[in-house]
């Protein structure tokens, strides 16, 4: 066992084999809007994912949390606001290991999680699709774009984090702890916010340096927006420029905020994102 206490990646915690499986959903009532649903929807093989859903007209939003967190966090609630308020639809679920979805958290990976979405995409939701992904959620938000380009026509990042595996983990260990890391097959990291230890497994770690994106061009056309603190003590600003960069898009805009730490997640952050979404919509809209 490998003790890990970095401090960015306890933040992170706390904030934050591919197939093609036919679908079931089970409906249960939820409470809120009558437009809404929480549902179930299970994968071929026994896994559930927990959603939230309300219809609408035009362009769909999806959102995509971050690592350790799920759909019933502050940005979750404020844009399915935003959504019922506007008649817009809108889906967000607990991937798998998080939230009432079914899994252990220890056995996710980028792969896994990535899968998750395209289910809830292909299953759930019509035409074109803008996906905002939250830090971890940011990095699956690239990888679904790029596997149904067909069909996400816009992205918006928050603090998002492709590669974080790599770059701001498995780079930040001595050959010791990763040598160790690979004989025990997961990593322990003690935590300020809980009692329990967070265990990352070696899964995670692996599964994400199949799935790195930051060294090569990123094929997307559509309209792209990353949002940023420029205090984010988890995730440094300068991911969200290098992957603007990595963006073939001609339309991709990088805004910094600079009191905003890793969450952005305070009224005027939320308003931020809100403004953001509808210069999205509208451009996808005109696509």
């Amino acid at each position: 066992m490998v003790v890990f206490g970095t401090l960015w990646l306890n933040r992170f915690m706390a904030l934050s084999a591919r197939w093609r499986p036919s679908q079931e959903e089970r409906t249960v009532p939820m409470n809120g809007s009558d437009n809404s649903q929480k549902n179930i929807l299970t994968r071929s093989d026994g896994a559930t994912i927990a959603y939230d859903r309300i219809a609408g007209d035009g362009p769909g939003v999806v959102f995509l949390h971050g690592l350790k967190s799920d759909r019933g966090g502050t940005k979750a609630a404020h844009l399915l606001n935003y959504c019922t308020a506007t008649g817009r639809p809108f889906v967000t679920f607990d991937m798998y290991g998080h939230g009432e979805s079914s899994g252990d958290f220890v056995d996710g990976s980028i792969s896994r999680w990535t899968d998750d979405a395209l289910a809830v995409i292909d299953t759930l939701t019509d035409g074109p699709q803008v996906l905002i992904g939250s830090s971890m959620g940011g990095w699956v938000m690239l990888k679904t774009a790029l596997a149904r380009p067909d069909r996400i026509k816009g992205l918006i990042g928050i603090a998002a984090a492709p590669d974080f595996t790599e770059t701001l983990i498995w780079n930040t260990l001595s050959k010791e702890q990763q040598d160790a890391v690979v004989a025990t097959g997961h990593l322990t990291m003690p935590s300020e916010y809980q009692e329990e230890p967070y265990d990352i497994g070696l899964t995670l770690i692996e599964d994400g340096r199949s799935n790195l994106l930051l060294h090569k061009p990123i094929p997307f056309t559509g309209p792209a927006r990353l949002l940023h603190g420029l205090v984010d003590e988890d995730v440094p600003w300068q991911v969200s420029v290098k992957t603007a960069k990595c963006l073939t898009s001609d339309n991709v805009a990088v805004s910094l905020v600079k009191d905003g730490k890793h969450n952005l997640s305070r009224p005027n952050d939320l308003d931020l994102l809100t403004e953001t979404l509808e210069t999205v919509l509208a451009k996808v809209i005109d696509q």
